[in-house]
């Protein structure tokens, strides 16, 4: 009887191994095949030893380095050491940024006026893995475009409601991009270059001298995109004076044959915007929040302050908004709002648009007891630069007082602040508390947001982030 039960478990035990192996052999033809074999070692020394023409050094102080190794994209003269290379690099001549051993980490490009003496463009790591690019701008230009577009159609941009968005960020975009079976995350930015799209019209904002070089390249890229027919070209003068540059070579040699304006959709809400106007021609930063808007204005007596075209009260007017009073002081802006109100089909008389200064019209309201249930307050840029953040706070915290006092109790105020200096100080909500204590006002925060997700920025360069979008509850 013993024998034989060893003689079932030895049966049965051979049955599990053979089952076992046939498994093992099945799923071994399904496994992937081994990872090929790493590229050939390249390196960006080896790189500049092959180009005709020698390639300047620029070597970083002691303790620098680790900065630009972890994505800060513009090299300040601070964190020069010194330059290798005779002749020295003129603006615009690209240039191999190394440590302190003279071992390179990246190449960008110099400029010998500005602040920023480099930006850096590619890293070491990253021409090592992909050597496509390395040192050639023109290649690098359009891998990154394609890239840009690539992530915002992951993000659902343009679409069937939504053809206003922001196709490349300057230093924000960060991207992982695949070359052959190598996941790459790639420092994605192109350094002083922004380019929004509206409809079948892209907007090049330029800033930086090294874009100004390569603007037949840029125009290329972009015109290569299939929904582009036109771009046009919206040079930053005060900022390029800063980089080198005569204003008198930043006009355009050919009148441009651009339409001066155009209608965009974003949200399924329709727009007519003009290039003639401020930045690109339209905040499509704001996207996300004034959606957010659009859910909670029914039934609400609405005032947009600083309404520009009209973005934020038009949203209200959609989300069924008893009624939308607009003010802002720029003529050419309320005529954008109002033909805005009209190219959507929505009802004249529960909209008005004012021209009028904001603090004006608001001290006028809280004189006549007027409050809205909603306000949004969205003023122009009032601290460009940090040294003049202490003077524009106190102008953020009058004009948000005045906005408190004229919100009914209970109601909501949308503070917005697009000072890059504000938002990167991290004290906006600290002014807002403190014009809260001015309005004799208690505040609660509902909501923190900043720019939409084709804004995107870089951890590494905090400096990218300049939108703050706070609605409070005010009591």
């Amino acid at each position: 009887m013993k024998i034989e039960i060893n003689r079932t478990r030895s049966m049965q035990q051979q049955q599990l191994h053979a089952r076992l192996m046939k498994c093992l052999s099945c799923s071994h033809s399904h496994l992937p095949l081994p990872p090929p074999r790493p590229p050939p070692f390249y390196s960006l020394q080896r790189f500049a030893s092959s180009q005709p023409k020698g390639v300047a050094k620029v070597i970083l102080k002691k303790g620098k380095t680790q900065l630009f190794k972890d994505g800060s994209p513009m090299v300040y003269s601070g964190a020069i050491d010194r330059i290798i290379g005779r002749p020295p690099p003129k603006t615009g001549d690209i240039v191999l940024v190394a440590d302190g051993t003279e071992k390179p980490i990246g190449w960008g490009l110099y400029n010998s006026v500005s602040m920023f003496c480099v930006r850096l463009m590619q890293l070491e790591e990253e021409a090592t893995r992909d050597p496509s690019c390395a040192l050639d701008m023109e290649k690098l230009l359009e891998t990154r475009i394609n890239a840009a577009v690539e992530l915002r159609r992951g993000l659902g941009l343009p679409s069937a409601t939504t053809n206003a968005y922001r196709l490349v960020n300057s230093e924000g975009d960060r991207l992982n991009i695949s070359f052959a079976n190598w996941m790459l995350l790639l420092h994605c930015r192109l350094s002083g270059l922004i380019v929004d799209v509206f409809g079948d019209l892209a907007v090049v904002a330029s800033s930086a001298a090294w874009v100004e070089t390569y603007k037949s390249k840029v125009k290329a890229c972009i015109s290569s995109i299939d929904e582009i027919n036109h771009i046009h070209w919206r040079p930053s003068v005060e900022i390029l004076k800063e980089e080198g540059m005569d204003a008198a070579d930043l006009k355009e040699l050919h009148p441009s044959t651009c339409p001066q304006r155009t209608k965009v959709i974003e949200n399924g809400i329709s727009y007519a915007i003009s290039l003639e106007g401020q930045k690109t021609g339209f905040y499509a930063d704001q996207r996300e929040n004034r959606m957010f808007l659009s859910t909670i204005s029914h039934g609400q007596r609405v005032l947009d302050v600083c309404c520009y075209s009209g973005g934020f009260a038009l949203n209200a007017a959609k989300g069924g908004a008893m009624s939308i009073t607009g003010v802002d002081t720029s003529l050419p802006a309320l005529e954008l709002a109002r033909e805005n109100i009209a190219l959507n089909n929505l009802d004249p008389e529960k909209t008005s648009f004012l021209r009028e200064d904001a603090t004006v019209f608001m001290k006028g309201a809280l004189s006549r007891n007027d409050s809205w249930d909603i306000v949004i307050l969205d003023p122009p840029k009032l601290a460009p630069r940090r040294k003049v953040l202490q003077s524009a706070s106190g102008m953020y915290r009058n004009l948000n007082s005045l906005a408190m006092k004229i919100t009914g109790r209970g109601g909501l105020l949308m503070s917005c602040s697009c000072s890059g200096a504000m938002t990167q100080s991290g004290t906006f909500l600290r002014t807002l508390q403190g014009a809260a204590s001015m309005a004799e006002r208690k505040i609660t925060v509902l909501r923190q947001s900043g720019a939409g997700c084709d804004h995107p920025i870089d951890p590494s360069y905090p400096e990218g982030a300049y939108l703050s979008n706070i609605l409070l509850r005010v009591l």
